[in-house]
């Protein structure tokens, strides 16, 4: 195992890039943090590399002459930590590169300008636990490798894929393939429960305030909304998705 000392070695910097958006998309990488987490991109052959602070044990499953495992002295570790107590051990993960055209998907979330990296990391957790096969981030939605995004999803990036494009070319590329595309609105929408579940479908949900854009309601086959029967005023959007993907997953 090698083990690295100084701050300014070039790969310590290349890592400390990867905790910018704009490191992580010029390199098509991104890490992970924590022994669970690490494990998950493992298993899913993600990873390109491990790393590890000083002290602490290999795990039996990282084992595996293919992977470089780095140690890390503790002050390195913190450096590129993005937690208050890191466990210390870090995984670089390929960040996936195809687009939606690519997957024969017929179960997807898409994701219209959802701005905090809590929802969409909940999101992409819900998705998975639908059974969702595909997740497609649009404009304006926070960074699906962002470290919030990766703690709230809490390893499911690594069991379900993730593409990020504009969703004014993913919708009509989805009819195309004959898979109904749902909105979600207040006005001019039908309530969920009118809709039959069970077959391939594409559900569109929008930001935290604004909902989804109003050219995408208008490329949906029909938009749907969540009745509410007490007296907030609103769902929050990841609990609104998780309604309607377990509701059309049937």
């Amino acid at each position: 195992m090698n083990f690295l000392h100084s701050l300014q070695n070039p790969q310590v910097k290349a890592w400390k890039k990867l905790l910018t958006k704009k490191g992580r998309d010029q390199a098509n990488l991104f890490i992970v943090e924590g022994f669970h987490l690490v494990e998950e991109a493992f298993k899913s052959g993600a990873v390109k590399e491990i790393m590890i602070r000083e002290g602490i044990e290999i795990p039996h499953w990282m084992d595996d002459e293919s992977i470089t495992v780095t140690g890390l002295t503790d002050e390195i570790s913190k450096a590129i930590a993005e937690t208050e107590h890191t466990q210390g051990v870090f995984a670089v993960c390929s960040q996936e590169s195809r687009e939606l055209t690519d997957f024969n998907a017929e179960r997807i979330l898409l994701i219209d300008a959802v701005q905090d990296p809590g929802n969409i990391g909940t999101m992409i957790r819900t998705a998975d636990a639908a059974g969702i096969d595909l997740v497609v981030l649009g404009k304006g939605s926070a960074d699906p490798y962002n470290a919030k995004v990766l703690r709230s999803a809490q390893g499911s990036h690594f069991h379900l894929s993730i593409v990020k494009e504009d969703l004014n070319h993913s919708i009509p590329a989805l009819k195309e393939k004959g898979i109904p595309v749902y909105g979600t609105a207040l006005q001019n929408a039908s309530p969920y429960q009118k809709v039959n579940s069970g077959g391939p479908f594409a559900l569109i949900m929008g930001n935290e305030g604004a909902g989804v854009n109003g050219e995408l309601l208008q490329l949906a086959d029909e938009n749907l909304y969540v009745p509410i029967y007490g007296k907030s005023e609103s769902l929050n959007v990841a609990v609104a998705a998780g309604i309607l993907l377990f509701h059309l997953k049937g």
